[in-house]
């Protein structure tokens, strides 16, 4: 059976029976995601590598203990582990996070591709992708990083909630915000946002 058809239940109690393979295949399954996203929110990637793997081995700790419950998604779960870890550095350095658009070395906005796209419309593309990273620097903490969660981690609102430890009505209503004031944002500075 190919990787791809196996879901992250089978592989799990695949690894779990003694097949260490299974447990590489779902790290490389996710890991492009779980380190985007703590990339995202962290910047360096020397800091990003070692959350992604103290990630990883949380993971894997907690598997081999049995105390492992399968109640909804694997990635979702890893998502809250690596989440974790990032408020766990901050509240350790005492820094606030905040999302650096001037990183090069990887931007999450690589990893989106577009059919038979031009030259000139990527460029285009690459300009409106970067007019929004600049426009999301100005939102406030809380609206950013649910912003940052459900768009770039892909988490429902439900485990946004769960990990900012608030209401799905308030993870909703910072959502609300976050759009209102970047459509704000967008007129202010005369932002256009299409080709």
């Amino acid at each position: 059976m190919k990787a791809g058809l196996v879901s992250d239940k089978q592989l799990i109690k695949e690894y779990l029976s003694g097949n260490q393979i299974s447990i590489e295949k779902l790290i490389s399954r996710h890991k492009s995601r779980v380190y985007a996203y703590i990339l995202m929110i962290v910047k360096g990637t020397d800091l990003a590598d070692d959350i992604f793997q103290d990630t990883f081995i949380k993971v894997i700790n907690t598997l081999n203990s049995g105390s492992y419950k399968e109640e909804g998604k694997f990635i979702q779960w890893v998502m809250r582990i690596a989440h974790n870890l990032i408020i766990d550095y901050f509240r350790k350095s005492k820094r606030i996070p905040v999302i650096d658009n001037n990183h090069k070395e990887y931007d999450i906005f690589d990893t989106i591709r577009f059919t038979d796209a031009s030259v000139e419309d990527q460029m285009i593309t690459d300009q409106i992708h970067e007019d929004v990273r600049n426009l999301i620097e100005y939102l406030p903490v809380e609206q950013k990083e649910v912003l940052v969660m459900r768009h770039y981690a892909d988490m429902s609102f439900k485990d946004i909630a769960e990990q900012t430890e608030v209401s799905i009505n308030t993870a909703l209503g910072r959502m609300r915000y976050a759009l209102i004031n970047l459509r704000k944002l967008i007129k202010e500075k005369n932002v256009i946002l299409n080709a």
